[in-house]
């Protein structure tokens, strides 16, 4: 995406999206993140991941948008998105794999980048094999097929990171 654009969706992004703190429960442990999250879709989807329950928010007119956008680009359709905002680089996110029940088998995930540039990680499940790419500001890395049945895959913390992140990441949530 041009640098412009990347930088108008940004701050668009950072000042008009609804964020929260995420929440888990891990290991019995109810935990607060400083990474602040938001679920949008076309439903008022509900979404579970950590032992939380999520209800999608109405589209917002940039994420629609981008998820115009990101269809035209990938080919692929869809129907939700959850976005993170990564303050600085001292916020990461552990290896896991997106295989909540909810989502389509199989079925992509448009990763969409803006802000600093962060180090994205896949580790193939078998081999344990770690693989590495750079997340620049304006790109999109779409995982799809078996990726989240063979790979997890991280957003590892780095120090010297100071500027913001907002990560989106699109999917198709089955509707039941």
């Amino acid at each position: 995406m041009p640098m412009a654009e990347a930088d108008h969706y940004l701050e668009v992004l950072f000042n008009e999206i609804e964020w929260k703190n995420d929440e888990a429960v891990i290991f019995g442990r109810h935990i607060i993140t400083k990474r602040k999250v938001a679920w949008y879709g076309e439903l008022p989807f509900e979404y579970t991941y950590s032992n939380t329950t999520k209800q999608a928010l109405p589209w917002t007119t940039a994420l629609l948008k981008l998820k115009a956008t990101i269809e035209k680009q990938t080919g692929e359709t869809f129907n939700s998105c959850l976005l993170n905002l990564y303050h600085d680089g001292s916020e990461g996110m552990a290896w896991h794999s997106d295989a909540e029940k909810d989502l389509k088998k199989n079925g992509a995930i448009a990763s969409v980048s803006f802000g600093a540039e962060r180090r994205f990680s896949f580790k193939n499940k078998q081999t344990k094999e770690v693989v590495s790419i750079v997340l620049q500001h304006g790109s999109v890395l779409i995982m799809k097929g078996e990726t989240q049945t063979n790979w997890q895959h991280r957003l590892p913390p780095v120090k010297g990171v100071t500027r913001l992140r907002v990560n989106l990441t699109f999917r198709t949530i089955v509707v039941k």
